[in-house]
Parts: structure tokens; C-alpha cells; sequence
């Protein structure tokens, strides 16, 4: 099968990371319009070789031509419009460049192989599956069909009620029974033709009574069989289409695919809710029939109990199961790093109602409270514990969200720690590190509907309480891993002893760390590198396990600080100073100095690649480039990396731009001329530049230890 319509088959989440891909500069319509011939095509071969890149180029402007014809044959006017825009955008961009439009293809295919190897290997590990696209289509369409048929039922249910308890026909039963009593009393006075008149009459009252009894009975079998249906529903929303939304919440709050929205859901449960009451009533006016009119062995008396028992029972969990926390608890500041909350500074979380019922509008009063049922876990494990401070009462209602749902946002809540004799934590056993302590916050409503009193909880997935900012990228690998290995809502106790991960799980993360907050998420190149920085050389990686220590405790081989560490102060570099540059695909980030050399060797002088620190624990950037010693040797340099301190004073663009040393006759040379494979350095930093930042910065030759740069002082070296 063809990658692309493989790529179609791929689960929802997958799917997302698909979509984000591709841009203008490579539209996704060109990439299902030709899709059989672009995978036939050696872009990786033409991004390394100009006069390959002319060529494929042409071709792919003539596969354009061709499709354009058969949309002209079909008149399909729509998809004409957008392939002349595409040719010729693709024209005015990549015609003097063919190169560039090769790379972009050849990340594009790199980045789709990704995608279907993490893919087939979840499958193949067995773990949380979520269903194809083309499933959860069918599985939805199966389960409104299931509701549209349970509303038609309770609609047809609730019309025989009505004509069983017509009060004529009640009527009629009643005085037929009380002229049948008198005319038995009176047989002894009126001979035996009173007897004959009153016997035909008893007949006529048992055939009566008969299809009553038929009647009610065919009624409770129904009614049974209706509740049987409920339930089948109920356990398919709340067990699966629930569960399934959950741990979509799970994989969003760390980073993955953004989860889907809440409306669906409570649409179908808000139905469900609405058929339950209507049989609840039908099942109340049985019991007002009973008492009119009761006989042995009705099956009124027999059954209505119990078809009373599992209606509240299915209400009641349904009730319960709509109760959720539609945004995890999070501090604004930081919202890409939910579920870590600082103490004394406020953080926000919103609860709803999946039941939309306008009677309950302005009727539940929602508290929160944290660690609710772990006091006992708490001191047991010798945790800190909380207080939360702020508005922690709130009403639910309709009127502050946009789609009218019943909700309560809680925007002003701070968490204090309870100080105990040795600094908050109890005299227990306090084996576990602060950024490995796991708290619940509980919100608690009661619902008086309809007669009945519902007790509602729900609690947001654990969260991780720190002190002071320094341990928020601790806090986050907390996060990270509770949520990427386990959908047990409630596990306060899962790092006394943290299940390992498998690469596949820690690699699909870890570039989720990326394309989060970027625009670009990892390459398999790119990931292949930091498995070897936490595994050590493999020749498959696939389904190495790795530990919670070696992830984020452990020092890596040879330095004194993490993986997690090194990896998360990269990330901040990214996003706070190389943003547009690492969106642009002209950072490589992640490459071994063996691979950098082998691809770096064959390049001719001024070639340059820019990659991440592997010594720097705060996280820096150096770039590498290529030249010829006064022996015409290729040589490989390398600057000091540049970290964030020396970024706040002047871009990375415009260091690069600026770029200067002394070469063999003293005469200041930029060594960075093409940004690899064959990128021009202006055109790719040149638009970064402020005009005002264009003159010369001067280095010395990188033998020489020390280069100034304006103000700035940095240190060159080779490695």
C-alpha cells in the first residue's frame, strides 16, 4: 500500500501531527493530488544534488500540468483554481531553487515514515489503542443510531402508558368489578338466572382482566428491554467515548494532539439523561395504576420495583460520569506545562456538566479541596499537604462559556503548604522528592432533581506542587511520565516504584516537547541521536526500556547533570531565542559529531550546520562548518556554544550574519557561507537581521581562544 493512503488509515492522533506537516510551502493538496508519484521520487538524493533537483523539479511541474488536465475533463472548477495557485507559488519560490522544495519533500516523506513506525509500534506493544478515524465515524454514527432508536422507543413506551391507564377504560374496569360484587351478593334472591347473568359477567371481568394482565406485562418486558439498552449505551459512552476523551485530556496535557471538544459528548449524554427521566415517570404513573387497580400476580407489583431500582441506578452514574474537569488545573504564566502548580501563585481549572439541563442552571454550588481521600497515603509516604486559598466555592452555570454548557471556571486559587515541625512533611518515611509527590484536586456538588439527591465528585489527573520556579523542569518530567505510561486517573503512589517506558513511548513525547509550542516536532534522525545519548549505541531502538532514574535522575555518561535537564533547557532555548530559525527547519539540533563530520566532509568550503550543546546543562547553540587548511586538508571547526545569556544581547541570525575570523594572511573571512545542505547564508538570516545590525562582527582565528563581538566576549574552540 502507498504511504500516503496508509497515512489515512493512521488513529486520530496521529492524523493531527500529520496535518502539521505541511504549508504553503508544500501544500497538502499536492501531496494527495500526486501522492503515487512523489514517493517515487529520490528527494533526499535531489536536496544534495542541484542538477537532480533542476530535473525532478521540471518533473513535478508536469505531473501538475497532467492532473490540472483531468480536472479540466471533470470540470472540477474548485481544484483547478487551487493547482494554478500552486504551480504558481511553487514557480515564483522554488524555480531559481529547486534544491530547497527537495529538502522540504524529503522532511515531509522522513517525517510521514515516522509517524507510521510509532504508529505500528503502539499497535504492536499493545498499548492504549484510540480508534482510526474511519472507526470512530462508524462508531458514532452506531451510537446515535443506538439513542435516535432509544428516544423512539421511550416516545412509543410512553403512548402505551397513556392508553393503559385511559381513565375510561379505568373506568370501566372499576364500576364493571363493583356491579359484578353487587350482582354476586344478590344471586341467592334472584334465582338462577340472577347466577347466569352474574357468571357471563365474571367471564366478561376475567377476559377484561386477562388483557389488562397481558397488556402490563408486555408493557414491563419492553420497559426491561428498554433499560437493558440504556445500559448498553450508558457503558459505551461512559466506558469507552468518556474514557477514550480522557486520555485524549492526557496525551494534550503533554503536549500531544489537541483534544477534542466536549459539545458531542454532551449532546449524547444530555439525551440519554432526558430518555432516563421520561422512563423513570412511566415508570412512576405504573405504580399510580397498581394502586388503582391491583390483582394476583400483577406484574406491576412483581417487576416495578426493580425496573425503579436500575433507572435511578443508570441516572445516578450517569449523572456521576458527566461530572468532569474540562480544563486541568494550570497556572497562566506557564500554559504549555499544565498540572504544576507553584505554591502562592493562582492557577485556573474549569468543571462541567455533561447533563445540560436548564432546571440546573445556577443550582449546583461546586467546592474544591485537595487530597481529599490520600490523607492517609500522605502521611503514610510522608507528603506535604495543602491548603487552597482563594474562591474555591463556585455555582455552576450557563451564561460564562460560549456554547451554553453548565460549567464553573475557577480563576483565583492558590495552594498553601501546611507547615508541620520539620518543614511541612510528616515524620514519616519521605522517600520521594518533592517533584515526585502526586496531588488530586477534588471538586464536590450535590444535584436534587427530580426527588432525588445525587452526591457529584470528580478530581483533576495528579498534580505536581512546587516551591520554587527552579524545580518546575523536574516537576514537568513528573508529568511527562505519569501521564505518558498510565491512564489511572487517581495513582498518587506511581513513582514509589515508576514502571520503565519504551523508547517508542519516550520518543513520541519528547517530540511532542517541540511541536507543542513550535511548529516543528522531531525527525527520526534527530530522535535516533538522543536515544543514543540515553541508551548508548543500538542498532534498533525500538523497544528499549528505559527507566524513570535513567530519564531524569541519573547524570548522562560523563556529565554532571540529566538527560531531562539538558534536553529541557534546549527546549527553552528554543522557544525563548532560536524560535524562527528552529520553525524554518534550518536548525539540525540533534546530531552526532560522527554524523555531523560525515555529512559535513564531502561539502565544500563554507558549509555550515547548526546543532545544540551536548556539554551545556543551561542549554546552548554552535554551528560547524567546513574548510581547507594552506594543504588543501578539509577541516571540521566548531565554535564555543552560544548560550542564553550571550542570546539576550544579540540574535543568533545576526551572530551568524556577522561571522568573522582571521584566516592564514590576517584578513578577516566569514567561514560560514552556505547553510547546509546548499542554503545561502543571507537568504536564510538575512530577514532576521535588524537593518541597524548588519556591520561586521570580527573574530580572531579560532586558534586563538578569545573573539569579541561588539560587547560581547566569546570563547572559540575546535571539537
Amino acid at each position: 500500500m502507498a504511504q500516503w493512503n496508509q497515512l489515512q488509515q493512521l488513529e486520530t492522533r496521529y492524523l493531527e501531527q500529520l496535518y502539521h506537516l505541511y504549508s504553503d510551502s508544500f501544500p497538502m493538496e499536492l501531496r494527495q493530488f500526486l501522492a503515487p508519484w512523489i514517493e517515487s521520487q529520490d528527494w533526499a538524493y535531489a536536496a544534495n544534488k542541484e542538477s537532480h533537483a533542476t530535473l525532478v523539479f521540471h518533473n513535478l511541474l508536469g505531473e501538475i500540468d497532467q492532473q490540472y488536465s483531468r480536472f479540466l475533463q471533470e470540470n472540477n472548477v474548485l481544484y483547478q483554481h487551487n493547482l494554478r495557485r500552486i504551480k504558481q507559488h511553487l514557480q515564483s519560490k522554488y524555480l531559481e531553487k529547486p534544491m530547497e522544495i527537495a529538502r522540504i519533500v524529503a522532511r515531509c516523506l522522513w517525517e510521514e515514515q515516522r509517524l507510521l513506525q510509532t504508529a505500528t509500534t503502539a499497535q504492536q506493544d499493545g498499548q492504549v489503542a484510540h480508534p482510526t478515524g474511519t472507526v470512530v465515524t462508524e462508531k458514532q454514527q452506531i451510537l446515535e443510531h443506538n439513542l435516535q432508536d432509544i428516544r423512539k422507543r421511550v416516545q412509543s413506551l410512553n403512548l402505551r402508558v397513556l392508553d393503559l391507564e385511559s381513565p375510561g377504560k379505568v373506568l370501566e374496569f372499576e364500576v364493571n368489578q363493583a356491579v359484578g360484587t353487587l350482582k354476586i351478593s344478590l344471586i341467592d334472591l334472584n334465582g338462577n338466572s340472577q347466577a347466569a347473568a352474574t357468571r357471563q359477567k365474571m367471564t366478561q371481568l376475567e377476559q377484561m382482566l386477562s388483557a389488562l394482565d397481558q397488556l402490563r406485562r408486555q408493557i414491563v418486558t419492553e420497559m426491561a428491554g428498554l433499560l437493558s439498552a440504556m445500559d448498553f449505551v450508558q457503558k459505551n459512552l461512559t466506558d469507552e467515548e468518556l474514557a477514550d476523551w480522557k486520555r485524549r485530556q492526557q496525551i494534550a496535557c503533554i503536549g500531544g494532539p489537541p483534544n477534542i471538544c466536549l459539545d458531542r459528548l454532551e449532546t449524547w449524554i444530555t439525551s440519554l439523561a432526558e430518555s432516563q427521566l421520561q422512563i423513570r415517570q412511566q415508570i412512576k404513573k405504573l405504580e399510580e395504576l397498581q394502586q388503582k387497580v391491583s390483582y394476583k400476580g400483577d406484574p406491576i407489583i412483581q417487576h416495578r420495583p426493580a425496573l425503579e431500582e436500575k433507572i435511578v441506578d443508570l441516572f445516578r452514574n450517569l449523572m456521576k460520569s458527566a461530572f468532569v474537569v474540562e480544563r486541568q488545573p494550570c497556572m497562566p504564566m506557564h500554559p504549555d506545562r499544565p498540572l504544576v502548580i507553584k505554591t502562592g501563585v493562582q492557577f485556573t481549572t474549569k468543571v462541567r456538566l455533561l447533563v445540560k439541563f436548564p432546571e440546573l442552571n445556577y443550582q449546583l454550588k461546586i467546592k474544591v479541596c485537595i487530597d481529599k481521600e490520600s490523607g492517609d497515603v500522605a502521611a503514610i509516604r510522608g507528603s506535604r499537604k495543602f491548603n487552597i486559598l482563594g474562591t474555591n466555592t463556585k455555582v455552576m452555570n450557563m451564561e460564562e462559556s460560549n456554547n451554553g454548557s453548565l460549567s464553573a471556571e475557577f480563576k483565583h486559587l492558590t495552594l498553601r503548604e501546611q507547615r508541620c515541625g520539620n518543614g511541612g512533611r510528616t515524620n514519616s518515611d519521605a522517600s520521594l522528592i518533592v517533584t515526585e509527590e502526586l496531588h488530586l484536586i477534588t471538586f464536590e456538588t450535590e444535584v436534587y432533581h427530580q426527588g432525588l439527591k445525587i452526591d457529584l465528585e470528580t478530581h483533576s489527573l495528579p498534580v505536581v506542587v512546587i516551591s520554587n520556579i527552579c524545580q518546575m523542569p523536574n516537576a514537568w518530567a513528573s508529568i511527562l511520565w505519569y501521564n505518558m505510561l498510565t491512564n489511572h486517573p487517581k495513582n498518587v503512589n506511581f513513582f514509589t516504584k515508576p514502571p520503565v517506558g519504551t523508547w517508542d513511548q519516550v520518543a513520541e513525547v519528547l517530540s511532542w516537547q517541540f511541536s507543542s509550542t513550535t511548529k516543528r516536532g522531531l525527525t527520526i534522525e534527530q530522535l535516533t541521536t538522543l536515544a543514543e545519548k540515553l541508551l548508548g549505541p543500538c542498532v534498533n531502538y525500538s523497544g528499549c526500556q528505559i527507566t524513570w532514574a535513567k530519564f531524569c535522575k541519573e547524570n548522562m555518561a560523563g556529565k554532571g547533570f540529566s538527560f531531562w535537564v539538558w534536553l529541557d533547557n534546549i527546549i527553552d532555548l528554543v522557544k525563548k531565542y532560536i524560535l524562527a530559525l528552529w520553525n524554518e527547519g534550518y536548525i539540525m539540533g540533534f546530531i552526532s559529531k560522527e554524523r555531523e563530520r560525515a555529512i559535513l566532509s564531502p561539502k565544500p568550503p563554507g558549509t555550515f550546520l547548526l546543532r545544540f550543546s551536548e556539554s551545556s546543562k543551561e542549554g546552548g547553540i554552535t554551528f560547524t562548518w567546513v574548510e581547507k587548511d594552506i594543504n588543501g586538508k578539509t577541516q571540521i571547526q566548531s565554535v564555543e556554544p552560544y548560550t542564553k545569556q550571550q542570546l539576550n544581547s544579540m540574535s543568533f541570525a545576526e551572530i551568524i550574519m556577522g561571522y568573522k575570523i582571521m584566516d592564514a594572511t590576517n584578513i578577516l573571512v566569514s567561514p560560514l557561507v552556505y547553510l547546509y545542505p546548499e542554503i545561502p547564508k543571507e537568504e536564510a538570516f538575512g530577514k532576521y537581521c535588524r537593518p541597524e545590525a548588519q556591520p561586521d562582527t570580527e573574530f580572531p582565528d579560532p586558534g586563538c581562544g578569545e573573539c569579541v563581538s561588539r560587547n560581547i566576549v566569546f570563547s572559540i574552540v575546535l571539537f
